[in-house]
């Protein structure tokens, strides 16, 4: 009796520090405590697997892109010479922002850096196969050099940058992500667009991905972890 009541204190106090709201996502089919947190440091540990191919996407992406426009345009400040969209342009306004109020000088290197992973991937919009924005079709061969000319095609280019785009969201928010069934496949996406940039940094990203061994272990070890520390 004295071990159910330790366990439900444990319990209560586990509740408290992560927060009822955050768990009860983890337990909507009726799992017992002990199953939920076994889920909760699941989707912890993927999340965490996930990191290292997002930063090689995220990284890859920008400074591809970067290396695009500075060839298109021929100036490093191009985000200040070619036509972004409204939103863009607003993106590039906050970047230099922070940057001066970090007392900062504001460079073309830094602005770069600063931007957010939408500004990049808001660049395969329609609007930038405007001549005056000097990026696409043109700028798909020298961003993606690895990927087939037959496979050209904006749209489902953006579409899939948005797939890991929303998915690098979720993880950097620490939400759930064990429930998306097709996770396996959106992993695998990151991996065929790092590809796409280059095989050298395809090779980089390998070396750390831990996702397949995690996602494959599933929660058992964890509830074997937890094995005693928490009510069933």
């Amino acid at each position: 009796m004295q071990m159910v009541r330790d366990q439900e204190i444990y319990w209560k106090n586990i509740e408290t520090i992560l927060s009822t709201e955050r768990l009860s996502v983890y337990g909507s089919d009726g799992a017992g405590p002990r199953v939920v947190i076994a889920r909760y440091l699941w989707n912890m540990a993927l999340c965490e697997s996930l990191y290292a191919p997002l930063q090689f996407f995220e990284i890859g992406l920008r400074n591809a892109i970067d290396r695009a426009m500075l060839r298109s345009v021929e100036a490093p400040n191009w985000f200040d010479i070619v036509q972004l969209t409204p939103w863009g342009y607003r993106k590039v306004g906050e970047a230099k922002n922070k940057i001066s109020s970090q007392r900062r000088t504001v460079t073309a290197g830094r602005v770069v850096a600063e931007l957010p992973l939408g500004f990049w991937t808001s660049m395969f919009e329609a609007h930038y196969e405007k001549p005056s924005a000097h990026f696409l079709p043109t700028a798909i061969r020298h961003v993606f050099p690895l990927l087939k000319k037959s496979k050209h095609n904006r749209k489902q280019i953006k579409s899939k940058l948005e797939q890991v785009r929303r998915l690098r969201n979720r993880v950097f928010h620490h939400e759930r992500i064990i429930h998306w069934k097709d996770l396996s496949a959106q992993h695998e996406s990151i991996l065929e667009i790092i590809r796409w940039i280059g095989f050298d940094l395809s090779s980089i990203a390998e070396v750390v991905d831990s996702f397949p061994q995690i996602h494959a272990s599933g929660i058992q070890p964890y509830l074997d972890q937890l094995q005693g520390d928490l009510p069933d």
